[in-house]
């Protein structure tokens, strides 16, 4: 685990198969973050978890908390940049997305 991580989970909602998913999770292993990966390919009671907590049934959903609370935020918009910019309000030190 990466000192800039140390404080934070992320949680990566995320199926088989998905391009945006898949984006993610490069990025993640790039910047040298460890996550939890939540597949629902074939899990579809996770997708009701998903809309019950945000009102979506589609991933990539990611969810970013801090260690010492059990809060999280959720990002629910697809792309890249929009899970940079949580990392980023989170104390995350990342590198920008181009």
């Amino acid at each position: 685990m990466s000192d800039k991580q140390q404080a934070v989970n992320i949680v990566l909602w995320a199926k088989q198969g998905c391009y945006y998913c898949q984006e993610i999770k490069d990025y993640l292993k790039e910047e040298n973050l460890s996550y939890e990966l939540i597949d629902v390919t074939e899990n579809d009671q996770f997708r009701d978890i998903l809309n019950a907590k945000y009102g979506v049934s589609y991933v990539p959903v990611v969810e970013i908390g801090q260690k010492n609370s059990k809060q999280y935020q959720g990002i629910i918009d697809l792309g890249l940049e929009h899970v940079v910019n949580g990392l980023k309000a989170a104390g995350i030190g990342v590198k920008q997305y181009d």
